[in-house]
């Protein structure tokens, strides 16, 4: 189990890297954006940056999700090559449909999404270079994950966060043109890094033609895919609709700031996502899969509860110092749910890969439908009496039973030996400081911010004395410390 540890670890850091940067730099630069731009066009920006995400998932066919599938179901490399060729051709050419057909109606669409704003077609238009892109360069990044190309990864990723912040800097502050310049220098850079990619792998992109897995085997494990990531996606975006329906693109605005906020799980869940699978397939025998998806569910909630502790414990100070209008303020009542929120979707990628494993992925749908439809019942009894934090409320209750469901469904594909001891012991010890903490600490000045930082430092403390951790994961520690401080004194060593 160690050595696969250590290959996660490894790949984790890759793909947390380019991600830690961009949200460092995005965060850094929210004091400069918030003064450029109003609530109401970060309402904008946010509702187009999640229909990008959603149309993309719809258009990609599950296409991705199989490619991981079945690229480890054949060690020979010239049928892997194929199979990388078949599904970057089917990706470009449903691409390419959604995007002209998108284009082609951009005028009625964009009214329908954003309503009567200034720009709205333009703001659409960009938002459909931006399905084209987003959905290519996920494949590409894909192709990086299965070949653990981490270097190249993570270079092509910080090139990615790097063209995308100068642009946006250029476009908002130095142009002035607002949202319209955050969604394009996202969407642009993308484009500029896919087409590098694709060069960089052209060789394999144009071989010979070799026999690989054919389309219909394909669909059959990916189209099942769709309904469920679609609805689990639409989980996660449909409060920014409801919010603008209820309280308008201003509101939205402001709820955007705190999912901003919120990116240190986001990220945190998505370098996850992203090397979870690849692993998590790699493994071969089912009991050692067991007790390895077992450990790794533990110690993820036990890293993003102790993240979520952080924001709820802090997020009063957080909002007030990274943005320049006090119209943004509000955010962090919402912020510590929404982070929460984040957390829980990682779980659920550990219950896609249980699906996936067993390949049997029209399990996935039932439990992402009930989530999504109690999500929106939250919403409705919720938003008009919490204002935005009902809206955080209302997502981590949908994952909750969502999760639930999740569970229920899979236990018998696949059983893993969750160490359920362990995790309600993470979750009365991080949740109960978080919780008492924002109840009896002071929600102002300099002394409530080291009392509560103070309090969330005690968090690790707290689960070492109430001995969460297993005697040889201690002494494993210990051996690794000794291990580095004895290589660091040979380096000093003359």
């Amino acid at each position: 189990m160690t050595g696969y540890l250590k290959r996660l670890l490894r790949v984790l850091a890759a793909y947390q890297l380019p991600d830690i940067v961009s949200k460092f730099i995005a965060v850094g630069l929210l004091p400069v954006y918030t003064h450029y731009i109003a609530t109401a066009g970060y309402g904008e920006v946010e509702l187009l940056a999640n229909s990008v995400i959603f149309v993309s998932i719809v258009v990609r066919f599950g296409m991705i999700e199989a490619f991981l599938r079945y690229y480890y179901t054949d060690e020979d490399q010239p049928r892997r090559d194929a199979l990388v060729r078949r599904a970057v051709g089917f990706l470009l050419c449903t691409t390419t449909i959604a995007a002209a057909v998108a284009a082609a109606a951009a005028d009625p669409l964009s009214r329908l999404v954003l309503g009567h704003v200034p720009h709205a077609t333009q703001l659409f238009l960009i938002a459909v270079l931006g399905v084209w892109s987003f959905t290519n360069l996920e494949l590409a990044y894909a192709l990086l994950r299965v070949d653990e190309r981490v270097r190249t990864y993570a270079t092509a990723s910080l090139i990615n966060v790097g063209i995308t912040i100068a642009a946006s800097v250029v476009l908002v502050v130095g142009l002035g043109v607002g949202a319209r310049g955050l969604l394009l220098g996202n969407y642009g850079a993308s484009t500029l890094v896919l087409l590098g990619l694709w060069w960089s792998y052209r060789r394999r992109l144009l071989g010979t033609r070799t026999s690989a897995e054919k389309l219909p085997v394909l669909m059959r494990f990916g189209l099942p895919t769709v309904p469920a990531e679609a609805s689990v996606y639409a989980l996660n975006i449909v409060d920014r609709y409801y919010i603008e329906h209820a309280k308008g693109l201003s509101a939205v605005g402001v709820y955007s700031i705190a999912v901003k906020l919120a990116g240190i799980v986001v990220f945190t869940v998505r370098a996850f996502q992203y090397a979870w699978p690849p692993l998590a397939y790699s493994v071969t025998d089912d009991a050692e899969a067991s007790r390895l998806y077992g450990f790794v569910t533990t110690y993820y909630v036990l890293l993003s509860g102790w993240i979520v502790a952080g924001l709820a414990l802090e997020g009063r100070w957080v909002v007030r110092l990274l943005t320049s209008q006090a119209s943004y303020y509000p955010a962090y009542k919402p912020l510590p749910w929404v982070a929460l929120g984040w957390a829980m979707y990682g779980l659920f990628v550990v219950f896609l890969v249980i699906a996936g494993r067993a390949k049997v992925t029209t399990r996935n749908f039932p439990a992402a439908v009930i989530g999504l439809v109690t999500n929106i019942v939250l919403l409705v009894l919720l938003l008009p009496h919490f204002g935005l934090a009902g809206a955080g409320v209302a997502l981590c209750g949908s994952y909750v039973v969502m999760l639930g469901a999740m569970h229920f469904f899979t236990r018998r594909l696949f059983a893993v030996a969750f160490e359920w001891r362990r995790l309600v012991q993470v979750v009365a010890v991080v949740g109960g400081i978080a919780v008492l903490g924002d109840l009896l600490l002071p929600t102002h000045g300099f002394g409530g911010f080291v009392l509560r930082a103070l309090a969330w430092l005690a968090i690790p403390i707290a689960l070492l004395l109430s001995r969460f951790p297993h005697p040889e994961e201690i002494a494993r520690l210990r051996a690794l410390a000794r291990g580095r401080s004895e290589r660091t004194r040979s380096a000093v060593s003359p």
